[in-house]
């Protein structure tokens, strides 16, 4: 059916011109006033009530070293919309909000704000500011950018486009703390922003100002900000980590960490600007001999040198063959503690230096500088090869950021040396450039040393030839074929060489690695997953050292999580989530949990440490139940005093062992019993947390940790662990990744300010909804803007003429329709936004609602019968409440405008009564025979202004016999086929008689299916289960006027009589459920 009708006279007068921002003003006037309202009825302020159950959202509290941008905003509105819609459905929600200010990355912006004033003055007059000095700049670094490009192309790197940073930036490209502090805060006050307490003090407050004016629903009595600056919060992370020590779970010790050398502590996720989620990788380095000290070696003579590549695959040694290094690459000779001298880039070096190899922490000696090319050809000891001798041979495709920039060569089980040392091998040309000779390379065959069934005894072999490599070019296939022989040499191989012949290689790699280890052939080595850069500018390092940590990964720690998240007692809305969780659990480990400096607590019991960012945000939402009463609103650091009179000094252990954990009373507490009971009763109402919403990037750290804690914290109650966890991807405006050089980088308060809030609501709900990216569209917010306007219009127009609208009981077709369509709807975008899917809910509750609202006024309009007063206010009330979750404000005004009392964001879901299926069957008969009569009509000859509507009540035998079939596969009670129905089909169909019906058959079912999925088994009677005629006859004005015909005439081809002669082909078109449009003259 259409959904086209003449504009009414109230929208005709909208100006809706793209031009004009009359529309969004008037949104954007509402929305303030609305949001007064809501403060005015303390909307959003939550306290037990025992005849209602509770609900409790909360969202990661967001890091207060700038303001909000819409990236905070999309994931919000996932905790926002739920919580809304959990209010329609009578429960007692609570959405609190916190600021995070714990960590590096504050107290590094401050350091870095108070290091360029003290080098440039204040305001600074930074050396780029000179256009002379600029220019200057920008020609080295296009030097740089250009001769970085032509050292990719001649390694057959991909190189990237020319543009430098300097030149892609906008003003300098050198980031400045002054010009990002520039955009945020009037000029004249950055300089305080040198002590890092006025970050706390200045933009937490900005944040609760902007989450207000995008209507986030907090109960702001409940808000706090971290770090000591807060007593209140402060005393709670002291007795969470008492708490955490007590049960043995903070144990100390020295661990591997990444780490920054300029910083002088550990890195943790929070304290990066690259990296987020990486951590230490182990490896094994093998020492191989250098044998000759030619050129600069010579002052190395007499001393064990070593050539050191890091492997993860120690067991293959046996099948070493030579060494490689990257001709180009720079090396050094670095000195050990232990006398020795490893041939390593100085990165690895670094590296080491903080991993007790050296004689002083992250400190590097280098004895001689070489390159790549100094020592090609040099001979090697390589310890456990068959071979007494190997050579060092150029590699092109050496990175020199991974490992030690040396590569030891299997070519049995690699495929990359494989292809490299036969490319030595069989072109003398390539290797003499290089000053390689034939006895360096052509003796070395490959050794056989693991058997992978199905690959045989040398993989690496068998894979580039089935994949045809022939190159080192061949980057691609070389990765497939690397991941391929890795993984089935590793979990299905089995030794074929050496003293551990006949065991499997997942048994025999640890035993292989420590006999090198022990018989100091070998050593450990750790460097980060990834490249990681710290708050601070610092290039991370892994380092051992001593460290208090969280035992996560503990045997029974771990397991207690891990039986939760797949648990009925939790739910994570997305299968690829849940599968994260599990894998975290299976990877995390111990976790340093403190640092020597930066914003935070204190560790309790060892003053000297401050606990880490991610360390002090796990069990948070607890102190959301019991903020109200030690801070309260507009207090968010504590400064204020308690409104119950609580002294933060007087929050003990024992009293947060009584509210959190049902110990007994305290009996020497300052704090009143009275106050104590109620914040324990207050917990316990509210815990446990319902769900929590975040980007899927916290998955690895933060949420997993969460669950640790609350597993260890209320280790005898399960039942106060989290409930669900809701992860969404991250979003994209207009398609593209956020960017401030591409213009797209939306601040959340300025979106607001553009497209009003429900409107930038309203795109963020359009946005998308699983863990994969989304997308912010503003024309999706600008169309919003449109729409809800022109229902805020159409509503009023309504309101103004209900006296001219039908009442009664006689209720017409559409009318029927009309209502059914309403409660189907209600109903589906009930289910939608209950499991997280606001796009869809969005899709039910607003864009289709609005179609069948159309469609039903289109109808009404064309055969000139009044719309039915009763049935249209219920749908206008039903679709204020819809859409309620996602556009308050509007909900808001049209609440009041239709009459009712109390609030939107208080109203009750609406209930209409259950979806009659046969008749959502009979709509959908009619609202697919229009564009099917257009399509027909559309091919009728010219001239051809009159149509007979043709229908049919029976079947073919064929369609009987198939329709019997499908019955048959349905499964009524998951409403659904069997996951082979279509295999099944075609071996049923082959197995008639006629094969020439198979297609017919297939086509036939295919339809139907898709018919059952729509309204269930009824779809696939023999018989339908309506009258079409006189559907069809009811709309009869309707179609007339919509197919513009002069005469329209319908005939039932099995029940009428002096049916007009109609040509055979046209009758063979005609269907049960598809009525045919005949034209003629």
């Amino acid at each position: 059916m259409s959904t086209e009708a003449a504009p009414t006279e109230a929208m005709s007068n909208l100006n809706i011109t793209s031009k004009g921002t009359a529309k969004r003003d008037a949104l954007r006037a509402n929305e303030v006033a609305v949001q007064q309202k809501w403060e005015e009825a303390k909307a959003y302020e939550s306290d037990p009530d025992a005849t209602k159950e509770s609900f409790l959202v909360t969202f990661p509290y967001p890091y207060m070293n700038g303001v909000l941008h819409i990236g905070h905003g999309f994931s919000l509105t996932k905790a926002v919309f739920r919580a809304q819609f959990e209010r329609h459905r009578g429960k007692n929600v609570l959405f609190p909000f916190g600021f995070h200010c714990t960590g590096m990355p504050i107290q590094a912006a401050a350091n870095k704000l108070k290091a360029e004033i003290a080098n440039y003055g204040m305001p600074p007059a930074f050396p780029e500011d000179d256009p002379a000095v600029r220019a200057e700049m920008e020609r080295k670094a296009a030097e740089e950018a250009a001769a970085k490009a032509k050292a990719a192309k001649s390694n057959d790197k991909k190189a990237k486009g020319g543009k430098t940073k300097l030149v892609a930036k906008t003003g300098t490209g050198i980031v400045r703390q002054w010009n990002i502090l520039k955009k945020m805060v009037p000029e004249e006050i950055i300089g305080e922003f040198v002590d890092p307490n006025k970050w706390l003090s200045y933009f937490p407050p900005i944040g609760v100002d902007h989450l207000k004016k995008f209507g986030a629903g907090v109960d702001w009595r409940r808000s706090f900000i971290t770090t000591a600056v807060n007593p209140y919060y402060d005393a709670f992370i002291r007795w969470q980590f008492n708490t955490l020590r007590k049960k043995g779970k903070v144990l100390f010790g020295k661990r591997n960490n990444i780490y920054s050398l300029l910083d002088g502590q550990v890195c943790a996720d929070h304290d990066r600007s690259e990296g987020e989620g990486v951590g230490p990788q182990e490896y094994v380095i093998i020492k191989l001999r250098v044998l000759e000290f030619p050129g600069k070696l010579a002052a190395l003579e007499g001393r064990d040198v070593f050539l050191a590549p890091a492997t993860l695959r120690p067991e293959t040694m046996y099948g070493q063959t030579n060494c490689f290094v990257l001709p180009e690459g720079k090396y050094g000779a670095y000195e050990m503690e232990n006398g020795e001298v490893f041939i390593i880039s100085e990165r690895a070096a670094r590296n080491m230096s903080c991993q007790g190899y050296t004689s002083e922490f992250g400190k590097v000696t280098c004895l001689v500088e070489l390159t790549g090319t100094e020592l090609l050809g040099l001979p090697l000891s390589a310890p456990n090869a068959t071979y007494e001798r190997v050579y060092t041979l150029p590699l092109l495709t050496i990175s020199m950021g991974k490992g030690t920039g040396v590569v030891t060569s299997v070519p049995s089980d690699a495929p990359d040396d494989y292809v490299s040392l036969k490319a030595l091998q069989d072109k003398p040309e390539f290797r003499e450039k290089y000053g390689i000779t034939a006895e360096m390379v052509e003796p070395f065959k490959v050794v056989p040393i693991i058997e992978v069934p199905g690959y045989g005894d040398a993989s690496a072999v068998f894979m580039c030839e089935k994949l045809k490599i022939k190159s080192f070019n061949d980057k691609a296939k070389l990765a497939q074929a690397k991941d391929e022989t890795y993984l089935k040499g590793f979990n299905f191989g089995v030794m074929t060489y050496g003293p551990h012949k006949g065991k499997k290689v997942c048994d025999a790699k640890p035993i292989i690695k420590q006999e090198m280890i022990d018989a100091n052939q070998a050593c450990l080595y750790f460097e980060p997953e990834s490249k990681v850069m710290s708050r601070t500018g610092d290039e991370c390092v892994v380092a051992a050292t001593d460290q208090w940590y969280l035992a996560y990964g503990e045997d029974s720690w771990a397991k207690a999580v891990k039986e939760h998240i797949f648990s009925e007692s939790f739910t994570a809305y997305d299968e690829t989530a849940l599968g994260k969780y599990d894998y975290t659990v299976g990877w995390l480990k111990e976790w340093a949990c403190t640092r020597q400096f930066g914003l935070g607590t204190q560790l309790p019991w060892d003053e000297q440490w401050v606990i880490e960012s991610l360390s002090d945000s796990t069990i948070y939402m607890a102190y959301y139940t019991i903020a109200h009463h030690l801070q309260g609103e507009d207090n968010l650091n504590g400064s204020k005093g308690s409104p119950a009179a609580i002294d933060a000094a007087d929050l003990t252990d024992e009293v947060f062992d009584f509210v959190f954990n049902n110990a007994d009373m305290p009996a020497d507490s300052k704090v009143a019993a009275t106050v104590l009971e109620k914040m324990q009763k207050e917990f316990r109402y509210w815990y446990p947390m319902n769900l929590r919403v975040s980007a899927k990037d916290l998955i690895p750290n933060h949420l997993t940790m969460a669950l640790y804690n609350h597993a260890a914290i209320w280790d005898d109650e399960p039942g106060m662990w989290p409930r669900g966890y809701y992860t969404n991807g991250h979003v994209l405006v207009d398609a593209e990744k956020m960017s401030k050089s591409k213009g797209n980088f939306l601040m959340l308060n300025e979106t607001v300010e553009k497209y009003s809030c429900d409107a930038t609501r309203f795109a963020c709900a359009d946005a998308g909804d699983t863990i994969d990216d989304a997308n912010f569209s503003r024309e999706t917010a600008d169309s919003a803007i449109v729409s809800l306007s022109n229902e805020e219009a159409w509503i009023k127009e309504v309101l103004d003429s209900k006296d001219s609208l039908r009442t009664g009981d006689d209720l017409n077709f559409m009318d029927k329709v009309i209502l059914n369509e309403t409660r189907r709807l209600v109903k589906l975008t009930e289910d939608s936004f209950e499991s997280m899917q606001f796009r869809e809910g969005l899709q039910k509750g607003w864009f289709e609602m609005l179609n069948a609202r159309n469609q039903y006024r289109s109808w009404c309009s064309i055969s000139d019968v009044p719309m039915h007063k009763d049935l249209i206010m219920t749908w206008i009330e039903s679709v204020i409440v819809l859409i309620c979750p996602v556009c308050p404000h509007w909900s808001e005004m049209q609440w009041a405008a239709i009459g009712k009392n109390g609030l939107a964001v208080t109203a009750a879901w609406p209930v209409v009564g259950e979806e009659d299926k046969l008749l959502t069957r009979q709509a959908l008969f009619l609202r697919k025979a229009l564009p099917h009569f257009r399509s027909l009509q559309g091919k009728a000859k010219k001239g051809c202004n009159k149509g007979s509507v043709l229908v049919k009540d029976s079947y073919p035998q064929w369609k009987v016999d198939t329709l019997t079939w499908m019955r048959s596969q349905y499964d009524s009670s998951k409403s659904e086929f069997p996951a082979s129905f279509m295999g099944d089909l075609k071996k049923w169909a082959m197995s008639l008689p006629d094969k020439k019906m198979m297609k017919n058959i297939m086509q036939f079912a295919s339809f139907m299916r898709n018919e059952a999925n729509d309204v269930g088994l009824q779809a696939l009677e023999l018989s339908l289960p309506f009258d079409q005629k006189s559907i069809l006859v009811d709309s009869e004005q309707y179609l007339k006027s919509q197919l513009e015909l002069e005469e329209i005439s319908i005939f039932n081809l099995d029940t009428d009589e002096n049916i007009p002669e109609i040509p055979g082909r046209i009758l063979d078109n005609v269907t049960p459920g598809k009525p045919y449009l005949y034209m003629h003259a």
